[in-house]
């Protein structure tokens, strides 16, 4: 694997050097220049191409692992992660469509299914009276086997009776609501933030208890405008990157 010093280590050098090889490494990774699956040289040996000690080079290490770009197997190596997938922020994201447009094979599992009195305040998000029911579903989906993200739904019984008969770990449930109920997500209320793993979440996604999630509380809504679901989904940091496009803004 051929490595070029010179593009990580020219950069401003009132930073610390540990992030100077860091952003190196990370410009070479997002530049295609280390491949995903790519073995990183040992320790000793990129320590010395780079001319930095090992500790400084064990720093900058951690900051690609943190942020997903590398993977370290202990006893084996440090390898260049598997590409993130992009998610585009300003769209209905349909998971299992979104998977296999891009080539993955997408699955789910169910985690839990119940029915559950509403709280004040989710009743009013879905427009529905105070204390009705509604569905509690939480799934763990999957790409090629591997778990990517823990998705929960809030569904309110009235408008989909006997929806939890249906096969949820095999169908998709928005193409359940537009084949069996007629109802079609058109648009949504979304919101993005980072949070961290917990020791339920990171058992079910296989990651560490910390490391680091997106999720996404989503209003969704009809063609008519009337609230369908409430959904709260965690994705993991270092399988997804989230992006927009924008537009000039007039001031």
């Amino acid at each position: 694997m051929s490595m070029s010093i010179d593009s990580v280590k020219n950069l401003s050098y009132s930073l610390p050097l540990y992030v100077q090889i860091a952003e190196g490494l990370i410009g070479q990774i997002e530049a295609g220049a280390l491949a995903p699956g790519a073995q990183l040289p040992p320790e000793r040996d990129l320590s010395a191409k780079l001319g930095v000690n090992r500790l400084t080079l064990r720093r900058a290490l951690r900051v690609l692992e943190a942020q997903g770009l590398i993977i370290r197997k202990h006893g084996v190596g440090t390898y260049v992660a598997d590409a993130k997938i992009e998610r585009q922020m300003e769209v209905v994201f349909r998971f299992t469509r979104g998977m296999q447009k891009r080539g993955f094979t997408p699955a789910a599992k169910v985690i839990s299914l119940e029915v559950s009195v509403l709280d004040a305040s989710l009743a009013r998000e879905l427009a529905v009276p105070i204390s009705s029911l509604a569905y509690l579903i939480m799934r763990l989906r999957l790409i090629n086997q591997e778990p990517v993200m823990l998705e929960s739904y809030t569904i309110p019984t009235q408008r989909f009776p006997g929806l939890d008969q249906y096969d949820l770990e095999n169908r998709s449930i928005y193409e359940v609501m537009e084949t069996q109920y007629g109802v079609a997500i058109v648009r949504a209320r979304q919101s993005f933030e980072p949070v961290v793993a917990s020791a339920f979440e990171a058992d079910l996604l296989g990651t560490e208890v910390g490391a680091p999630l997106m999720l996404e509380r989503r209003l969704s809504f009809d063609k008519d405008g009337r609230p369908v679901e409430f959904g709260k989904d965690r994705y993991r940091g270092d399988r997804f990157r989230f992006v927009t496009e924008a537009q000039p803004y007039d001031l």
